[in-house]
């Protein structure tokens, strides 16, 4: 058999493997395979969103162009047959760009190959047969299909690497099997990360079950230790402390992942009785690379997106930096019109409102005098410390406003003195000023701690909304100093969650909560983009966050 016969064999596998068969069938059927992708949802949940006989039909096309790709193309070899059933599973995961249309992960190709390679009887029977015994075992044992499809390719390249077959044949095998590995990195990750769907498991998915909701939600690691957590990056810890590689390779390697689920919250339930589940996503940039790389920021948001849409979540959310890229929001939006974003200002601002009174009642209590206190908002240039300021200008004596921009404080402070004629407000960029202050409120969108010690007063009492926190640790060491966190919330029922999100057990940040809120109430129009927070949609977080039985921590 010449080179170029078995090219052409090798050619026309790969290009019949790359055929769309399956998508083609649902957009026949008016079904969207990005969206109805066992890959991202699990074979249940598909056969739940398109109905079972085109789930099958689907099944059925793959599992064909994989038989098809060994059986009609005759390789006259053992080796030809492993080389034609490998290019056409490559086929299917690569194919050219005028086939392009997302894709599995290819399990019923693979089964379809290897049928294919037990009909041509060119190899011996446990080379086909064993792999789909350990296949099964391992899918009864974990009731994770990545896991088992590699466990039956690894028993696959081994029975192969023993074969007297041609070194080609063994390259052939390995091919197949890091191809596998490297399309299914992302389940392993969640398999280790304990977020990956079991066989039989139940996922709650969009209009299905009026009681429950899917939601996923936006997180980055605020410090080396938070990309530590995850089980699929816990192993980089050690190689940096052995001095492999250093820190900031580390985060530099951290810029080239793609969005990914890490964590799931569970078990919030409503006053309503409606359940809301909810999905964390991460691309693990680091705080300053919002700053640095904004761009790169803004295209990751967008790919949190659509893996949200995708795993068929009904809101997405920005947390921490990423409620500020793409124009806090706005970009995001635009690129994935059909899923509802917010960047949760809305109610981060109304527990915010909520909280200060509460605040301002406790300082009186302890004997101070409220009329004459002085009070510093750090951040004022921001939408959310404005309101701060607003809402406390007319019960102090003075306020401190401190920002970055002085003529725009300028502008703001001007609005402030025309509402609050007896109040004096001055405007400042210097932290220094804050040591005159007996309450500080800051919510800047900084990195790293603005508030140390050489800045507070003994007795002072600062409330911090900053994520993350805008006060450094050293600060409450301070005689008399009070750290109070701000904008966090306690959902309904028991929430449960592998993650440490830094506010206390059982408890989320307030633009997470607003995330949560949209999707149990299903007002989708009450999104929070961009830099405007309309007053009637905090109000409203505010009166349905208290029906559904949402707790501010103060």
């Amino acid at each position: 058999m010449s080179r170029f016969s078995v090219a052409a064999r090798v050619a026309g596998a790969f290009l019949l493997g790359s055929l769309p068969l399956g998508h083609w069938l649902l957009k026949r059927r008016g079904q969207d395979s990005r969206l109805n992708s066992a890959y991202n949802l699990g074979v249940e949940n598909v056969v739940q969103r398109v109905g079972l006989p085109v789930a099958l039909g689907s099944a059925a096309l793959d599992l064909a162009k994989g038989a098809a790709s060994v059986t009609l193309l005759r390789p006259r070899r053992p080796e030809e047959a492993i080389l034609v059933g490998v290019a056409g599973y490559l086929g299917h995961l690569n194919p050219p760009k005028s086939f392009y249309a997302p894709r599995g992960r290819g399990n019923l190709v693979l089964l379809g190959m290897f049928a294919g390679l037990s009909a041509t009887r060119q190899l011996p029977v446990s080379v086909t047969t064993l792999p789909l015994l350990a296949y099964a075992v391992t899918l009864a044992g974990s009731r994770y299909v990545s896991a088992a499809t590699l466990a039956g390719l690894l028993t696959f390249d081994a029975l192969v690497s023993a074969s007297p077959l041609s070194k080609e044949a063994k390259m052939a095998s390995k091919v197949l099997l890091l191809s596998a590995a490297w399309r299914f990195k992302e389940n392993i990750g969640r398999v280790l990360d304990g977020t990956e769907p079991r066989l039989g498991e139940h996922v709650p998915l969009a209009g299905k079950d009026p009681d429950e909701v899917l939601a996923a939600f936006m997180i980055h690691p605020l410090n080396i230790d938070d990309f530590y957590q995850t089980p699929r990056f816990r192993w980089l810890r050690y190689v940096v402390e052995t001095g492999l590689i250093s820190q900031e390779q580390v985060f530099e390697l951290a810029t080239h992942f793609r969005p990914m689920k890490i964590a799931e919250l569970r078990g919030i339930q409503t006053a309503s009785g409606k359940r809301v589940r909810m999905y964390l996503l991460s691309s693990p940039l680091m705080p300053e690379m919002f700053k640095t790389r904004p761009e790169l920021a803004t295209e990751r948001a967008i790919q949190g997106a659509r893996l949200a849409q995708e795993l068929g979540a009904e809101v997405f959310g920005l947390g921490a930096f990423w409620s500020v890229v793409g124009n806090k929001g706005l970009d995001v939006q635009a690129a994935v019109p059909d899923l509802t974003i917010t960047n949760g200002g809305a109610y981060t601002s109304g527990t915010i409102k909520a909280a200060i009174p509460g605040i301002l009642a406790h300082f009186e209590k302890e004997g101070r005098d409220l009329s004459q206190a002085v009070a510093a908002v750090v951040g004022a240039n921001g939408v959310v410390a404005f309101g701060i300021a607003r809402t406390i200008a007319p019960q102090v004596r003075k306020v401190i406003m401190l920002g970055r921009d002085l003529e725009r404080l300028d502008r703001s402070a001007q609005t402030l003195r025309r509402a609050n004629p007896t109040t004096e407000i001055v405007t400042t960029t210097d932290y220094a000023a804050l040591r005159g202050a007996e309450l500080v409120f800051t919510a800047t969108s900084d990195p790293d701690p603005v508030i140390f010690p050489e800045h507070i007063s003994p007795g002072t009492w600062i409330f911090d909304e900053g994520r993350p926190a805008d006060v450094d640790e050293a600060v409450r060491d301070i005689a008399g100093v009070r750290v109070i966190p701000g904008g966090v919330v306690r959902p309904p029922g028991s929430m449960t969650t592998s993650l440490d999100l830094h506010f206390g057990e059982g408890a989320v940040p307030a633009c997470l909560a607003e995330t949560l809120i949209l999707a149990a109430t299903g007002e989708h129009q009450r999104k929070s983009l961009g830099q405007q927070t309309k007053l009637e949609n905090i109000n409203f977080f505010v009166e349905e966050a208290q029906k559904l039985g949402f707790e501010v921590v103060d």
